[in-house]
């Protein structure tokens, strides 16, 4: 059956005349005709029927920026720390989970030399939270990118964020995993940057090459710009800063983004 597509632009207030409508001049028998109107405004397609404007990649980040900012919000912008200790094993361990900051530091400085020297400008506190995250992106990304990523399944992503889920929740599955459990229960950090660098995990499994800059700009916030979103609660903003909450952390978005821009654009010049 052919179908019809119809572009309308026009202003919101005059949408409603666009409710329906009819084929003029053509037998009606077998002809389906619907519309489908946004009437916020803009235009998309839909098959069969008026089309309207879906969001683009940047729309449905800002969203995730929104929620990362008010959860800071509500949280203060200097609270003071609240120490709850994260259960190993079922009993509170503050010398295992020491431990696990300290295996997460080192695994930043064999692999992050001058990163991690960065993170020694940070107070104790956070330099460990700041280790715990890496850790936790670098070996998401080694499920796709290490040694044994042509074993990978997208059974097995899913696994590593229902395991994400649990530490999220104070039930860690090892070490490192307690070490960013603690994290997350001292620190206004929201779990879905942490799926959403997951789902780009799961792109690099069945996506290599990307139609336009809105799908890249979505990858690269899944595989980078996620980062900055997860970091900037821990290293925290100023109190006496007059940037609005969105945006500093929009700007870590950015940078996020646009360090993964520069790692594709390298890439291209060595491949």
């Amino acid at each position: 059956m052919s179908g019809v597509l119809l572009w309308v632009v026009c202003p919101k207030e005059n949408a409603s005349s666009f409710l329906s409508f009819k084929a003029n001049n053509e037998p009606t028998r077998g002809l389906n005709c619907y519309c489908r109107l946004n009437v916020t405004g803009g235009v998309s397609a839909s098959p069969g029927g008026v089309a309207y404007q879906s969001r683009t990649s940047e729309e449905k980040v800002y969203e995730v920026v929104l929620k990362q900012a008010a959860l800071v919000k509500e949280q203060g912008r200097d609270r003071a720390l609240h120490l709850k200790p994260v259960e190993i094993d079922g009993l509170t361990n503050w010398v295992l989970l020491q431990e696990a900051y300290d295996r997460c530091g080192a695994v930043c400085e064999e692999y992050a030399k001058t990163f991690h020297l960065g993170t020694l400008l940070m107070t104790p506190e956070r330099r460990r939270a700041v280790w715990a995250i890496y850790v936790w992106c670098r070996r998401t990304d080694e499920l796709v990118d290490g040694p044994n990523s042509s074993h990978i399944t997208p059974k097995a992503l899913d696994r590593w964020e229902k395991r994400l889920a649990d530490l999220f929740e104070g039930r860690p599955y090892d070490l490192y995993d307690a070490a960013l459990s603690d994290t997350v229960s001292k620190y206004p950090v929201d779990i879905q940057p942490f799926k959403d660098m997951i789902e780009g995990m799961r792109l690099d499994l069945i996506k290599s090459r990307y139609k336009n800059f809105d799908e890249l700009y979505l990858y690269c916030y899944y595989v980078a710009g996620t980062v900055g979103l997860m970091s900037v609660p821990v290293m925290g903003i100023a109190p006496d800063s007059k940037a609005s909450t969105e945006s500093v952390y929009n700007a870590a978005l950015a940078l996020g983004i646009a360090n993964q821009l520069t790692n594709i654009l390298r890439d291209v010049g060595e491949e």
